[in-house]
Order: C-alpha cells, then sequence, then structure tokens
C-alpha cells in the first residue's frame, strides 16, 4: 500500500512540474524590438488596416463601425463618424488602391470613397448575395474583388455600380479567407476542419483535408505563391515550394509553450513574423528554418491575431482590445549599425 501511494505521489509531483513548465520557453531572444505600441483611441475589435499609395494616409476598421484615420504613417490615430442606419455594423475589411479604397462588413455593407476617404459612400448590394462581405481588394481604378464568408467571390470594374460572379458556389461558412496577390484564394471552413482552395478560371472551391487531427487555425500565401498554415498546439507548415499539392514538415516554432499561434505575414521574402496569444511574437530570418522569440512585447496584453506588411518598412500588428503595434525600420538598422561596430 506505500509503495502504491508513493507512486501516486511521484506522478502527481511530475504531472506539477510538467503543468509549471507549460509556457516556459527555449527559443533565442530576438536582440531588439522593432515594435513600438501605438495609441489608439477605442477599445473596439480591429479587423483591418490599410493605406493610400502615400503610405501616410491609412484607415483601421473594426467592430461598431470603427473606422479610424492617420495622417502620419500609424503614428497617431483619429477617429471618424460615418452616417450609417446602426452604429453596429463590423467593418470586416478595407483596401486601396491610389485614391480610391473600398470598406465592406457586416450586415451586408460596402463603402466606397475616390479621395482617399475625405468622402465615403455607400453602395447598395443585392439581397441574393451569398452570406456577408468579409474581405475586400482593391485591384486598379474602379475594379475591385469582394469576398463573402460562405466563400462566393464577386468582382467589379466600373467603381462598385455592377458585380459579376467570379464564383457564386459556397464552400460553407469560413473562419478566415486569404487572396494572393495573382488572385488565388484559400479557405478555413469555421471548424477548422479542412480546407479549400480557387484560382481563377475555376468552377468551384476545391477541398483538402487537414494535414493532422489538429484544428487549422489560419492559412495564407507568401509573395511566390507558397502556402502556409497555422494549426493548434503552436503548428507551422510550409507548403513543397517546387510542388503546391504537398507540404513540407511540420514546425514548432517554440514547442514548450502551450500559446496558440493566429497569424503569420512575411516582412521579407525570408523574414517571416507569427503571432499569438498573450503577446506571443516569433520571429525567423531563413524562411522558418530556425526562430527567435521579441520578448519585449510579451508585457502587451492582448492576442496577436493580425498581422500586416505593405512594404519591408511598413508593418502592423494588431491585436484585441484595441492594440496596435508598429514596425519601425530605424530600430532594425541602429541594431544592425551596432553590430557591425
Amino acid at each position: 500500500m506505500q509503495s502504491i501511494v508513493k507512486k501516486w505521489q511521484g506522478f502527481f509531483a511530475a504531472l506539477i512540474v510538467a503543468i509549471a513548465c507549460i509556457g516556459c520557453s527555449n527559443v533565442a531572444s530576438i536582440s531588439y524590438n522593432p515594435w513600438q505600441v501605438i495609441n489608439v483611441p477605442t477599445d473596439a475589435k480591429l479587423l483591418d488596416i490599410g493605406f493610400a499609395d502615400n503610405s501616410q494616409h491609412g484607415y483601421l476598421v473594426g467592430s461598431n463601425a470603427t473606422l479610424l484615420e492617420t495622417n502620419d504613417g500609424g503614428e497617431t490615430w483619429q477617429p471618424l463618424k460615418l452616417e450609417l442606419d446602426d452604429p453596429r455594423y463590423r467593418f470586416n475589411s478595407v483596401s486601396f488602391s491610389g485614391q480610391e479604397g473600398w470598406i465592406v462588413g457586416e450586415p451586408s455593407l460596402l463603402l466606397h470613397t475616390t479621395d482617399e476617404g475625405r468622402s465615403w459612400s455607400r453602395i447598395a448590394l443585392s439581397e441574393k448575395l451569398p452570406g456577408s462581405p468579409i474581405a475586400i481588394t482593391a485591384i486598379a481604378e474602379n475594379t475591385a474583388e469582394m469576398a463573402t464568408d460562405v466563400g462566393a467571390i464577386y468582382q467589379t470594374t466600373d467603381g462598385g455600380q455592377n458585380w459579376k460572379a467570379s464564383l457564386e458556389a459556397a464552400v460553407g461558412v469560413v473562419r478566415n479567407i486569404e487572396r494572393s496577390p495573382d488572385g488565388k484564394y484559400i479557405a478555413v471552413s469555421a471548424k477548422g476542419s479542412f480546407y479549400s482552395t480557387w484560382q481563377p478560371g475555376q468552377n468551384a472551391w476545391e477541398p483538402h483535408n487537414r494535414n493532422s487531427s489538429r484544428r487549422l487555425e489560419n492559412m495564407g500565401f507568401a509573395k511566390d505563391g507558397q502556402m502556409w498554415l497555422l494549426a493548434r498546439g503552436g503548428q507551422v507548415q510550409f507548403s513543397d515550394p517546387t510542388n503546391a499539392e504537398e507540404w513540407l514538415e511540420v514546425e514548432y516554432p517554440e514547442l514548450a509553450t502551450s500559446w496558440g499561434l493566429l497569424d503569420l505575414a512575411y516582412r521579407t521574402p525570408d523574414e517571416i513574423w507569427v503571432g499569438g496569444g498573450s503577446g506571443n511574437l516569433l520571429r525567423s530570418i531563413d524562411g522558418g528554418k530556425t526562430w527567435e522569440k521579441d520578448r519585449d512585447v510579451e508585457k502587451v496584453a492582448a492576442n496577436f491575431y493580425k498581422i500586416v506588411f505593405f512594404n519591408p518598412n511598413q508593418g502592423f500588428i494588431i491585436g484585441d482590445r484595441g492594440v496596435l503595434l508598429k514596425y519601425n525600420p530605424k530600430v532594425q538598422e541602429t541594431a544592425a549599425l551596432s553590430k557591425a561596430a
């Protein structure tokens, strides 16, 4: 009897140690922190960010019809109020091409500007639209592409007056949808149990089983068309650059932690940033082979769920409760000079 008690005592002691180690990390620390916390005058859920061509004038959008404007590249933001019939609209996506910009939201909402947002007009959407708009991409003058939360895709070439269906066949409710620069799409199912791909010319989405039993969190594209995925348990995986139908080995940037990874973005073809829960932020400078952690932002009380780079010197991280981080390239330049000296 005594030996059984000791055995269980040993088991519980090991369990306590294991639990205590959750959150411990052996990942190397980044030598500098290029991310600056920006004061944003809202605690609404921020969902997307977009800039006009001059890269200084941009907008943040989010829940409760949140629309914020910057004229200094994202250093400061001012709230704007639009005259809408309901203040509870959720602005899901914003995109600009030159001075022309678009915002989509739900319930079904489409806003359009041709003067960098000094004025916005509302464009009526058909009541027969499958789902609600969740993503908009400004492509060229008077041309944009819109996707809904069930995977329908439409394009306009006349400033939003008419929309032609590129794909009307629904894929089912999606948790996120991503467009590549050349017009391909990837969508993760609402429960993360499978994903689907589509490219111009196809009549329907092509479904794919997930690669493991772990739920998919997010998927997207690199600029060269390579795909990436994030799955539960901190998994990162990249498609084979020589064969889009195959996937490379699963990677765990921070195996010892339990924080989920929520979004991934490329700053350069080789430099990747991954964000997740509880201020978790990791970087790879070799295309995902090795990783290091930005521990200076761990004190930011937010989940990092969207990372955007407009160019190598302009990037933002959106977190919950109105948290916004701005990439500061001067920090990297200073670090490089110090290292060279």
